[in-house]
């Protein structure tokens, strides 16, 4: 079958560790047996005269390149941040229409294999009404869980989950939520993301903490997570000097960066954390398996998920979760040998790392758990519903 993939976030030669989780499904799925697949990731237009460096970097992006073995175009389309939010979706269609019509007379894809159900996933269906193809939209997170709180959203989205000739879902919670902003049952499946175990598997903990400069006798928890308040941050931060009235060697690395960070910094420093806190930075996915090897506890304090990848990552590195009960987090850890779920507030985020610190963890069946579903595994279950959703589009088409 050929599968044109659409969405806004997708690596690119300037931003290789952009949205991995959906480059590793696109990749995968392309190498499943009959697929071949072409990826049309648009970018906002931007003079490169402005001197806003933030957004400069679009303007640098090829208009097409190769990512791994698969073709990558990226249109443009006029964006203003913020206030254009409610068209954003419509400026998509404007800049992506003709370069698709091109597309669909080189490369006659079947099927839309959109990500994200606002603004691509409604974009991507208005395209497939003019160039007459299916679309199934995946949900990702906050397209379901946060955006349908805004009140001109709300409808785009309702919209596109009705429309969308099919609807994947990372988890059961967000098939569930899907279902409950409008999507009809029977439109929407649940395939959770995978495991790349050639990034991802077990090394020798203490090789790991030397390589990264960690200390050996030390209580290590690192947190995976971009800086901004949805993850938690400042509720981990506020929970660790209830761990160190343990007497614990304790130490926590936060890595990633966002605009949170100067918060964090100040609110370490007003706890008098900074020999046991550390924000160390963005750091590239290639690295995070000797961080998350160095660690004894991976921890993510999020208020809403959709499938936080970097927990399966963390498993299938042997390593068990503190994380608190939400989105399609207890679907990860679907049994206490894997983790600890943990409320929303300090004292039980405290008492589930200091559980976890307690506990001897069998690193090679959590890890073995966890490499049991890989991309490839994903891909071909993601196949086969693009074709049961093609096959039921032609069929309501031929009754017409």
């Amino acid at each position: 079958m050929r599968i044109l993939t659409f969405t806004s976030l997708f690596p690119n030669t300037l931003q290789p560790d952009l949205a991995v989780f959906v480059y590793q499904r696109t990749v995968h799925l392309a190498q499943q047996p009959g697929s071949s697949v072409v990826v049309v990731a648009p970018v906002p237009y931007f003079p490169s005269w402005l001197p806003l460096s933030r957004w400069r970097t679009y303007s640098q992006i090829p208009h097409e390149e190769n990512v791994g073995d698969l073709r990558v175009l990226h249109p443009r389309y006029p964006l203003l941040p913020r206030i254009m939010m409610p068209m954003h979706a419509l400026l998509i269609v404007l800049g992506c229409l003709l370069p698709m019509i091109r597309l669909k007379k080189q490369f006659d894809f079947e099927c839309i294999d959109a990500h994200f159900v606002y603004p691509d996933g409604f974009a991507a269906v208005l395209l497939g009404r003019i160039l007459g193809v299916p679309v199934v939209v995946s949900a990702r997170g906050s397209d379901i869980n946060e955006y349908p709180s805004f009140y001109f959203i709300r409808p785009l989205i309702r919209w596109t989950l009705r429309n969308a000739s099919g609807i994947v879902a990372v988890s059961e919670a967000l098939r569930d939520k899907a279902v409950e902003r409008g999507c009809p049952t029977e439109q929407v499946r649940a395939i959770t993301n995978g495991i790349d175990p050639h990034l991802f598997g077990l090394m020798d903990r203490t090789e790991a903490r030397r390589s990264l400069g960690l200390p050996d006798n030390a209580k290590i928890a690192v947190c995976v997570a971009a800086l901004r308040p949805v993850k938690g941050h400042k509720l981990l931060i506020q929970a660790i000097p209830l761990v160190a009235k343990q007497n614990l060697p304790l130490r926590v690395y936060l890595v990633g960066e966002g605009p949170l960070r100067p918060e964090l910094e100040s609110l370490i420093t007003e706890l008098g954390l900074g020999g046991s806190v550390f924000l160390v930075g963005h750091k590239p996915n290639s690295e995070l398996k000797a961080w998350f090897n160095a660690a004894d506890v991976c921890c993510l304090t999020s208020e809403r998920e959709g499938w936080p990848n970097v927990l399966s990552e963390s498993l299938a590195c042997g390593t068990p979760i503190v994380a608190t009960r939400v989105g399609g987090i207890p679907e990860i850890i679907g049994s206490p040998e894997l983790g600890i779920l943990v409320e929303r507030d300090r004292q039980s985020i405290a008492d589930g790392l200091q559980a976890a610190f307690s506990r001897h963890w069998n690193r090679q069946q959590i890890a073995a758990h966890a490499v049991s579903r890989t991309w490839s595994v994903v891909a071909a279950d993601v196949g086969a519903y693009l074709n049961e959703c093609v096959e039921k589009w032609k069929s309501k088409r031929g009754k017409r």
